[in-house]
């Protein structure tokens, strides 16, 4: 064989392997794609809005009043079409009297509060397409629905002199209540399918609790603990209490201090809540967000593409 054959011949090889190694290469990294890894995590953000003594959306027109809440969770497929979720979340809620709808007759009492809780939470989700599949095979879209048991701090707060005042310390009704409470989150959302890797989330959650304090307001009136706030006042051993208890303008002061002689002679018929022991109050909230199925690949099928030769970020 002469020279030229055997250059040729050798070439020949080179050209061979070079095809077999990039294939192999490339059906290497599809294979990759084709497994569902059962992690993923979601990060997302929205309003508020929170239902109570302060507010009501159901009953009254007085539009939506909303603060906003920031979440990060931890989602694991367990079924054909079921994942459970990890949450923990920030949230800010508030409400107040004056802008309250007329017919309320809240508007009077003068009360406000807001409050800024932190929320760990677990629910099942059941989505209408199958999870348990591929990722490249995820469904472009993915509507679901979910329900499930957490809890969340408990620390309504109001304006006094220009400063915020923890409320549940001061037991401004004389029924103490927990710091920490039962949340019962249940909802809808869908999911759209961004690439391999990513999904954009929406998602409505509705908080039931089995509290009525969340606003620091049940009692429908002062009357079964008026004389209580009176002696602490009129003792000076913690005059905040009948000063954030009693707001109404009907019976304070020249100076907006309670005006106790009025208030014994009203007997406490001073109106604060609803008095309804079977009302408890909630909050809702309306996210948007990310979610990223996390793999061992990603970042070499994700987040460089063609990473030899190109070395620059991808994001599809």
């Amino acid at each position: 064989m002469d020279r030229a054959g055997l250059i040729m011949r050798k070439l020949g090889f080179i050209v061979v392997f070079l095809i077999g190694w990039s294939y192999q290469a490339s059906a290497q990294s599809f294979y990759r794609y084709r497994f569902e890894e059962p992690w993923s995590i979601s990060a997302s953000i929205g309003p508020t809005q929170y239902f109570g003594e302060l507010y009501s959306f159901w009953k009254y027109n007085e539009g939506v009043q909303p603060d906003w809440n920031a979440n990060i969770a931890f989602h694991r497929t367990i079924g054909t079409n079921l994942r459970a979720k990890g949450e923990f979340s920030y949230i800010k809620m508030s409400g107040q009297d004056p802008p309250s709808d007329p017919r309320a007759f809240r508007t009077p009492r003068n009360l406000h509060f807001r409050a800024r809780n932190w929320e760990v939470s677990g629910v099942i989700q059941y989505f209408w397409h199958p999870v348990k599949v591929p990722n490249i095979h995820r469904p472009l879209w993915n509507p679901y629905i979910f329900v499930g048991i957490g809890m969340s701090t408990n620390n309504p707060q109001a304006q006094l002199d220009g400063e915020w005042v923890d409320l549940r310390p001061l037991a401004l009704e004389n029924n103490p209540y927990d710091r920490f409470i039962t949340v019962f989150p249940m909802g809808l959302g869908f999911k759209y399918k961004l690439n391999v890797y990513m999904d954009l989330t929406f998602e409505g959650n509705y908080r039931f609790t089995l509290t009525d304090y969340m606003d620091d307001i049940s009692a429908y009136n002062v009357s079964e603990f008026y004389l209580d706030l009176v002696d602490d006042y009129v003792s000076g051993r913690n005059p905040d209490r009948l000063r954030l208890a009693i707001r109404n303008p009907d019976f304070l002061d020249d100076n907006g201090m309670p005006d106790v002689d009025k208030i014994l002679r009203n007997n406490g018929r001073v109106r604060r809540g609803s008095g309804l022991t079977h009302r408890f109050d909630g909050y809702m909230t309306v996210n948007v967000g990310l979610e990223i199925h996390w793999s061992r690949d990603i970042f070499d099928n994700w987040i460089f593409r063609n990473r030899i030769n190109e070395k620059r970020f991808r994001f599809w």
